[in-house]
Formats: structure tokens, C-alpha cells, sequence
């Protein structure tokens, strides 16, 4: 039977997905990112989940790759990794992504929380990607996400130095959107994730598919994929029933239609 090395949670609409490898600080080896992947694209296909939020420990949101798998790659090992297309999948969830992280969040831990849409973190975090000083670059995405984040020049001090900055030079960073005492950091995220998993599951969607593509495209290209995405929900019993509760004093009763 495989390690449960990712405990999952689920209260209403939102699901809470724990990192559990404390003997490796939560270390994302193959198989543990293989299993958050997992339990990600099942919370993606079930109608009954509005919003995920993975968390770690107190000490360690994880602690970046497997360092042991890495030692024993050669360039051809390198080349068939099967790393790429799990981070591929993840980077593909569809609904509303949080990352809840309190203490040391690094390499793939660092990915995985630049992955995430929403990241709030406690006054312990620690955000950083030291593959510089193991001769290696990140390889999951960090350079790519982490320039468009925090910007160009404190991009490059982070991957080419391999120094890691505290909570509030995150959050001034624009890495994190909120830093909370550290024992209320999950119970904050879940609260934001409950509120989000309350809108319309259709506007959720195409709400972060217009700001996915913000990232990745032009203005001009971005806005016309924002007014497609306005035009198509014109079309939706969600929308008709969001105005009408509106005008009708009421709450909102979405059915994803």
C-alpha cells in the first residue's frame, strides 16, 4: 500500500490538502507530487469542491525536491522525468488554488506555492530557490513564475543568489497577498477559500482562465479573451440567477449551469 504522504480534508465546499513527509520537511519527492496531483485533478472533476487549499507543517511548507532522486540522475534520467508533466497537470486545475504556508518554503516548495493563485502565509514563512547553490536552476517553473511575480530585479537576486526573504518582503513583494500570525494562517486561507467556493463555479472558472492568460499574453490579446469569457457567461442560469438574487435581496443559489 502506497505512503499517504498527502492528507485530505474536506469541510463544505473546500478541500484541504496536506503535505505529510516530516522526515523529509515535506520534501516533493516524485511520488508525493504524484499523489498531491492526484488528489488535485479528483477535487477538479467533483462538482461538490469549490476551492482547494494546500498547507504543510508548522515548520516547513516543504523543503523543496527530493535531493537523493536528483543525485542519482544523469542527463538521460533527466530527460525522460516524469517531474515535468506532473507540474504540467497541477499547473492545469481549474478551480481556485490556495497555499496556506508557515515556515521554510523552497525550491519545489517555492514552485508549488508560485503555482498556487492565492498564496497567505505565516509571519514564519520563508520564500526561496537555492538551486543556485547546488549547481542546478529551478526546474519547476520558478524562474518563469517568480519574474512575472516579484519582477525583474528581485528575481534575479532570489534565483541567483539563493537567499531566501522573509514574509513581509513577500508580501511587499507581491508573492503573498497576506501574512498572519502563524497559528492562524490554514483557518485564514480556508476562510478565504470558503468564500470564493460561494461564487458562481462558471464565473470561478473563467475568472481565472482570463487571469491565467494576463501572465502569458498582450493587453490587446488579453482583453479580447476577457470579453469572450464576459460574452460567455451572458449564457449561464448562474449569471440570471446572481442578478436576480441581487435585485431580490437574497443569496445567491448557483448550480454550475
Amino acid at each position: 500500500m502506497e505512503t499517504p504522504w498527502i492528507l485530505r480534508e474536506q469541510h463544505q465546499r473546500v478541500v484541504t490538502l496536506r503535505l505529510h513527509r516530516p522526515e523529509a520537511r515535506n520534501a516533493l519527492s516524485t511520488p508525493c507530487l504524484k499523489q498531491l496531483v492526484y488528489q488535485l485533478e479528483q477535487a477538479d472533476a467533483d462538482a461538490e469542491v469549490g476551492a482547494v487549499v494546500i498547507t504543510g507543517a508548522a515548520r516547513f511548507f516543504a523543503a523543496g525536491a527530493d535531493l537523493r532522486e536528483l543525485q542519482q540522475q544523469d542527463v538521460a534520467a533527466a530527460l525522460l522525468d516524469r517531474r515535468p508533466v506532473l507540474w504540467q497537470r497541477l499547473a492545469q486545475f481549474s478551480k481556485p488554488l490556495l497555499a496556506a504556508v508557515n515556515g521554510y518554503a523552497l525550491g519545489a516548495g517555492c514552485e508549488l506555492a508560485l503555482a498556487c493563485d492565492i498564496v497567505i502565509c505565516g509571519e514564519s514563512a520563508r520564500f526561496g530557490l537555492p538551486e543556485i547553490t547546488l549547481g542546478l536552476i529551478p526546474g519547476a517553473g520558478g524562474t518563469q513564475r517568480l519574474i512575472r511575480c516579484v519582477g525583474k530585479s528581485r528575481a534575479y537576486q532570489m534565483v541567483l543568489t539563493g537567499e531566501a526573504i522573509d514574509a513581509r518582503s513577500a508580501q511587499q513583494a507581491g508573492l503573498v497577498s497576506e501574512v498572519c500570525v502563524d497559528a492562524l494562517t490554514l483557518e485564514r486561507s480556508q476562510q478565504i477559500a470558503q468564500r470564493i467556493s460561494q461564487q458562481a463555479p462558471l464565473a470561478l472558472r473563467a475568472a481565472k482562465q482570463a487571469l491565467k492568460q494576463a501572465q502569458e499574453i498582450g493587453l490587446s490579446q488579453g482583453l479580447q479573451m476577457e470579453r469572450q469569457q464576459f460574452v460567455t457567461l451572458a449564457a449561464t442560469d448562474d449569471r440570471r440567477e446572481g442578478i436576480a438574487a441581487f435585485f431580490d435581496k437574497r443569496t445567491p443559489h448557483y448550480t454550475g449551469r
